[in-house]
């Protein structure tokens, strides 16, 4: 992880978990949702992944674990979540009582076949172990293998050095190289651009705690850190030189 990355997904995950819990309990899963959880995103993996009351989702990389939590909201599945960060760890475990592995993408500590379902929100484009993330999660997620990412693509004209720090975004061409790998098949697809927009209420519990943050924190070097690499994606985002794509997934075979 990049000094960036640690901010944003140690030091910053915790003071967020902090800011919830002075809110309140309706501002929990928006906050873990923060940075990564588009709820319309989120509806549309859990219909696509056809989510059923009492499978098991396994949430890989799932910082705070706003993304779980929603989809239990949803339909009473039961989250098991992988994070590699510690202060993530202990943000999700202070907010959302679901079991908490501290562990890395691509050598899940589970056995073969042990879920129903996961989804992995956000981090392909934060490691250059993708083909090994993806055959993870294709291991580990029980016939049909179903599967979700978000997953940030990389448009043509994106230089190297306007990756924000930690990323690496795929290609179109080489994210479906990296899933023809892993033996997944992409069994639907949208753009985030083409989603309905979020909700006001969540928009104002996401404002609420994102001023808590600067108000607390605001000049707190990670804080900085964090906001700059925020920022900066948020511009290739909306110059058209990252596109946001949700993915649901199926074993090849």
């Amino acid at each position: 992880m990049t000094e960036a990355m640690d901010a944003e997904f140690d030091t910053v995950a915790e003071w967020t978990a902090q800011a919830a819990r002075h809110l309140g309990r309706d501002y929990y899963i928006p906050a873990g949702c923060r940075g990564s959880g588009n709820p319309a995103a989120l509806d549309w993996l859990v219909e696509r992944l056809g989510l059923r009351p009492g499978d098991s989702l396994l949430d890989c990389g799932a910082g705070v674990g706003g993304p779980a939590a929603y989809a239990e909201a949803r339909s009473p599945v039961s989250p098991v979540l992988v994070e590699p960060q510690a202060g993530a760890c202990r943000a999700a475990r202070s907010l959302f009582p679901y079991p908490v592995f501290q562990a890395v993408a691509d050598a899940l500590p589970f056995s073969d076949n042990a879920f129903d379902a996961a989804w992995c929100l956000g981090v392909l484009c934060t490691t250059t172990a993708q083909r090994e993330v993806l055959s993870e999660l294709r291991r580990v997620v029980r016939a049909p293998g179903r599967i979700g990412l978000l997953v940030f693509v990389a448009q043509a004209g994106l230089t190297e050095d306007q990756q924000p720090e930690g990323n690496n975004f795929p290609t179109e061409q080489s994210l479906q190289r990296l899933l023809d790998e892993a033996g997944l098949r992409v069994e639907d697809r949208l753009r985030t651009a083409d989603l309905p927009p979020i909700p006001k209420d969540w928009q104002d519990r996401v404002a609420a705690i994102d001023a808590a943050l600067e108000s607390r924190h605001g000049d707190d070097d990670a804080w900085k850190l964090s906001e700059e690499n925020s920022g900066q994606m948020g511009r290739l985002l909306g110059d058209g030189l990252v596109s946001g794509e949700v993915l649901s997934l199926r074993r090849a075979d």
